[in-house]
Formats: structure tokens, sequence, C-alpha cells
């Protein structure tokens, strides 16, 4: 089973090669120290601005919480590392895996003895210096302070919906990730990796979800249009259809005049159950304990992943 504990009012086209950058990656197998009878995960929520130093002491602020929580991984969302107000400020902000940003995330990660999941940062192409074009990085970070695994999101957010006043563009100055990562093992299970807006595409999760994973994270900063409307239906869905667990940290409130996040880091069972939600004001986090048995019920009372046919079977329809 899961306990939760909420903390609110904290303040707040070619893959770019990692061990080109002389990071180590290194894997290791699942373990925790942890009093508790399950490891524990800490899905955090924070209002991130253009200073990035003040989002490196509101994200450094929440860790520490996690740790002192007996957290064995942490969850920070999409944009912890700065929400800029504009395209220009966007680029500008932006560094590479080997910057300043990681760096700091990666020795406190060593410090606290905590893994880290951190995305989507704002990583720099690999053609920066002739296209200036980023991606948007979710990045694994063990507790060692090892870069573990680094996946750059697939879809991206580019829409127009008038009526609710939203107009954003993501693909004028992100690349598009060119793959899927394998689920990552961590202490709390093997983890697969998404973005925000790869929250909408189940055939996302559902290869995770066929390459082992058993928790789903959707390090997100939603918008508080399309959040209210779909945020938790969205998280929900993707659980059920495939039997994990879902952990979807967020950015919430007012990020500068132009932006503002719904919230709503949320933790949900295998069963579609959401079992903590840290609303849609304030910084803080959810501690959950991860029982993977939960999974191994769930799968085995409905065995929803035996049932499914063929890929084939769903690309064919007979003429009526």
């Amino acid at each position: 089973m899961f306990t939760i504990r909420c903390i609110l009012g904290l303040s707040a086209k070619h893959p770019l090669s990692v061990p080109a950058l002389g990071l180590k990656i290194k894997v290791q197998n699942r373990m925790s120290s942890s009093p508790h009878p399950h490891p524990l995960a800490a899905v955090c929520q924070m209002t991130a601005t253009p200073d990035k130093e003040a989002n490196f002491a509101a994200g450094k602020q929440l860790l520490e919480e996690a740790k002192e929580r007996g957290a064995s991984m942490a969850f920070l969302p999409e944009g912890f590392d700065y929400i800029a107000s504009s395209r220009e400020e966007t680029l500008s902000l932006s560094e590479s895996l080997a910057g300043e940003t990681i760096s700091r995330y990666t020795q406190l990660a060593r410090k606290l003895e905590l893994w880290l999941s951190l995305g989507g940062f704002h990583e720099r192409g690999h053609n920066w210096e002739t296209d200036r074009r980023i991606y948007n990085s979710h990045v694994i970070i063990n507790d060692t302070g090892d870069i573990v695994s680094v996946y750059r999101k697939s879809h991206l957010f580019d829409i127009e919906l008038p009526e609710k006043g939203i107009s954003m563009r993501e693909s004028s100055f992100t690349i598009p990730g060119p793959c899927l990562i394998s689920p990552i093992q961590t202490p709390i299970g093997k983890v697969g990796l998404g973005i925000c807006y790869d929250l909408r595409f189940p055939e996302l999760s559902l290869t995770l979800q066929r390459h082992g994973a058993e928790i789903l994270t959707y390090p997100s900063a939603f918008t508080v249009a399309t959040g209210a409307a779909h945020w938790e239906v969205l998280l929900r869905a993707r659980a059920i259809e495939t039997q994990c667990f879902v952990l979807a940290a967020a950015q919430v409130g007012q990020h500068h005049k132009k932006r503002s996040s719904y919230g709503h880091a949320l933790a949900v069972d295998p069963w579609g159950e959401v079992l903590g939600d840290c609303g849609g004001e304030k910084s803080g986090m959810v501690v959950v304990e991860v029982d993977l048995e939960k999974i191994n019920r769930t799968r085995r009372n409905m065995p929803v992943q035996q049932h499914r046919r063929d890929d084939t079977f769903y690309q064919s329809l007979a003429q009526s």
C-alpha cells in the first residue's frame, strides 16, 4: 500500500552523447536503506521563474526535505531549471549537460545520497553553435551523482487555443527527441521516462510498459486551462492502461507575467487511484511508498497485457 504525506509552503537531430561530455554513466541495482517496508518517492511541485539561482535554491530545499522524509528518489518538474518569458530568453539561459545546473544537481544527489528525476532540462542541442536549438531533456541522476539516463522529449507542444488565450509553439526552438529510452532501474523500481505533452500519447506509455516499466513519470508544466480539463484524467488513464504507478511532478502558479501553471503534482497507483495531490496553489511534495507487489496483483487479477492482440490486429479493419 501507499502512505502519503504532503508538505506545502516552500517558496520558491542527433542525440547528444553523454559519454562524449566525459560524464560517467552507471546503472545500479534497486536498493533502499529506508525503515519503511517499501521505498519512498517524493513527487515535487515548484514555481520556476527566469531566475536560475532562485530556482536552484527552491529545488535544493525540496530535495533536502525529501531526503529528511526518507525518500529514495525525488522528482522535480519540467522547467525545474527555469521558465523564461520569451523564446530568446529561453535559448540564452540554456546549458549543456556538462553545464553548471546539472553539475550542481549531481553534487547535490551525491551529498544527499538521493536519486533524482530532473525534467525537462533546457539542453543545448548537438548543433547549438549553428542552429541555436535545444532539447527538452529528462535527466536521471543516481545517488552517487552519476547521470544514468537522458530522455529527450518526443512530442512537442504546438497548440492554438484562442478561446483559452493559449498559443504555444515549442517546435520553434526545440528539437524533438530521436527515440524512446529503455526504463531505468532505480531504488523504487523500473522507471519509464516521458515529459509533459508526451502524456497525451498512450503509444509511448504502452511501449515503456512492454519494456518493463513499473513506474511511469511525466514531469510537467501544464497550462491552467489544459490542466483543469485533462491533467488528472490523462494521468489516471496512463496508470490504468499500463497497470503502472504514475508519478508526475508539476509546476504551479505564476512564473512571470506571460505564463502560469496548473500544479497538482500527482501520484497514481496501478488501479488508477490518486494517492497524493499537491494542489494548485503552492510549492510542496507528496511522499509515497511504492509497493511493487501492487503491480503484480493488479496485473495478475486483470491480465490486460495478456489479452492484448498483436499490433497487426489493430492496424487492420474489415470492410463492413
